[in-house]
C-alpha cells in the first residue's frame, strides 16, 4: 500500500508533534514527498466527501492509499511505518497476527484518553 493523503488534526498538541515526526522523517528519506497532509483543524474541507468527519479525525489518524481506501487509528499509523525507512520494522512487527489486537486496542485507549484530555482543555 502506498499512502496518498493523511488526515490529522493539529489542534492536539500530542498528534501535531507525532505528525511532523513522521512527516519530517518520511521526508528526510524521500519516503513522504508525494504525501498530501492535510490539517482538519486549519481546514476542515480537506475530507471532501468521505462521510469521514472532522471529529474522527480528532479522535483517530486517518490515511488513504492508492485505491482510496481508508486505513483509521492503528492501521494508519501501521501503514505509515511501513513505509518508513528505518521505522519499516515496526509497522512489520505491529501488523504481526496477535500484536496487531493488542496495537489497535492500545492505540485506541490512547486515542480515547487524548479526545477527553483535549475536549477538557478546551481545544474543541
Amino acid at each position: 500500500m502506498k499512502t496518498r493523503r493523511v488526515f490529522y488534526n493539529s489542534a492536539c498538541p500530542v498528534c501535531r508533534a507525532g505528525v511532523a515526526n513522521q512527516r519530517e522523517r518520511m521526508e528526510a528519506t524521500g519516503t513522504g514527498r508525494e504525501i498530501e497532509w492535510c490539517d482538519v483543524a486549519a481546514d476542515p474541507a480537506a475530507l471532501g466527501r468521505r462521510g469521514t468527519t472532522v471529529d474522527d479525525v480528532r479522535r483517530k489518524l486517518y490515511a488513504e492509499d492508492e485505491r482510496g481506501d481508508l486505513h483509521v487509528g492503528a492501521a494508519a499509523f501501521t501503514a505509515l511505518w511501513q513505509e518508513t525507512p528505518g521505522r519499516r520494522w515496526l509497522g512489520r512487527l505491529l501488523s504481526a497476527p496477535g500484536i496487531s489486537v493488542l496495537w489497535r486496542w492500545t492505540y485506541d485507549r490512547f486515542a480515547d484518553f487524548l479526545y477527553a484530555w483535549n475536549r477538557r482543555h478546551g481545544r474543541w
